[in-house]
């Protein structure tokens, strides 16, 4: 519920989407898109990425979640961006080993207490 409040609160930048596999959703995905990440310090610092990505429990390890982010990825670079973001926590039992196998690095960055990772995508087919 949360995600979707923040959709809705956030309709110009925000793109999200279910997983559905069969008329079942597995999951959640959301990116954010075209917002400037420190415009006092840079306000050419523009950045797309994951918002938000929840896929059930139960469907985690069948490729939902890889599939989920392409979709991202693929929308972000279709507007023309060279690379997308995503906040992860660090540790046992997070995201952080799916996001570094996905070709994620991290920026050194921190946000909200969270690692910064980005991602050089390459153009789209014949962009």
């Amino acid at each position: 519920m949360k995600s979707l409040a923040e959709a809705y609160a956030h309709g110009e930048v925000a793109w999200p989407r279910a997983v559905v596999d069969g008329g079942e959703v597995v999951g959640f995905v959301m990116a954010f898109l075209d917002i400037p990440w420190n415009p006092a310090e840079n306000p050419a610092d523009v950045r797309s990425g994951i918002w938000r990505l929840n896929i059930d429990a139960a469907h985690q390890g069948k490729g939902y979640g890889r599939f989920a982010v392409g979709a991202v990825l693929e929308e972000i670079r279709s507007r023309g961006t060279d690379r997308a973001y995503v906040c992860w926590d660090t540790g046992e039992h997070t995201p952080e080993p799916f996001y570094l196998g996905f070709g994620f690095t991290p920026t050194g960055e921190l946000s909200g207490g969270q690692r910064v990772g980005v991602l050089a995508l390459a153009p789209s087919p014949g962009s």
